[in-house]
């Protein structure tokens, strides 16, 4: 961003944009909640910014020679270059409020932060070093789902980081879920509902089908700010929405309320 005011998506106030940056990311005005990078997450989340990142190295590879607009392989490393990331989803590991965990941001820009056979590598191995150390694992969802050129590549996905995640409870060791603007499609139904607690940003928004093929499907209008966190928190689909600047410390206590640690 170049310019030295930008308009909030939300109350349409022109704001001088070092305000919001230094509000991380929300609008002074109206709080609303513009979106994070998966460094901007990372960063914001660990103990003075400092991570070590895991499994930088793994790319998608195109199996299924995938054709749409353009090749799925043309796709993969235009956003590779946009972004500077091989894949939609960041592994961290460092700690937070002193307790040694790994945290997992996606990045909404590589490809909507859409679920491909990488991503769901880089989840199990992050899962599987948890086991091995007895870290906690979080993840911070922003996505639209499984990335449709891998096809059932993708879909298994669900299956696979449903699976770690399982082995980290038998294993009683805590998994948190940070549900971010969007968080949609697969990602819902699978690792990111999956958290020990699962927690949301004000107003994101959180589903399976969009809400505008739900109306087509069922022929009804749907309720005011349905598939928005403070609707699912409502309906007993959330444990709590908490605004961005209350999250690390609401992590901290989770963690050490989880690892029975002196608060």
């Amino acid at each position: 961003m170049t310019s030295l005011w930008t308009r909030c998506n939300n109350c349409q106030r022109i704001l001088y944009k070092q305000d919001i940056l230094d509000n991380q990311a929300v609008c002074p005005a109206c709080s609303f909640h513009f979106r994070l990078s998966a460094e901007e997450r990372l960063q914001m989340l660990f103990d003075e910014g400092a991570y070590e990142v895991l499994d930088a190295n793994l790319h998608s590879l195109d199996a299924l020679r995938f054709v749409d607009v353009k090749p799925y392989a043309v796709r993969i490393t235009e956003y590779e270059r946009k972004t500077g990331l091989a894949e939609a989803v960041v592994t961290g590991r460092g700690t937070i409020g002193g307790i040694p965990v790994y945290i997992l941001a996606m990045e909404f820009g590589f490809l909507g932060g859409s679920v491909a056979s990488v991503v769901g590598e880089k989840i199990a191995r992050a899962c599987e070093r948890a086991l091995e150390d007895r870290r906690p694992v979080v993840v911070v969802s922003c996505s639209g789902g499984m990335r449709m050129q891998e096809g059932m590549l993708s879909l298994m996905q669900m299956a696979k980081t449903s699976a770690a995640i399982a082995r980290l409870g038998e294993a009683r060791i805590p998994f948190i879920s940070v549900l971010a603007d969007p968080t949609t499609g697969g990602t819902t139904a699978s690792f990111a509902m999956l958290g020990d607690i699962n927690v949301a940003e004000p107003q994101a928004l959180i589903g399976f089908a969009g809400p505008r093929v739900i109306e087509q499907t069922i022929k009804e209008k749907l309720p005011k700010g349905f598939q928005r966190s403070e609707f699912l928190l409502g309906h007993g689909m959330l444990d709590d929405v908490v605004e961005r600047k209350a999250l690390k410390p609401y992590l901290v206590r989770a963690l050490r309320l989880f690892l029975n640690k002196p608060q």
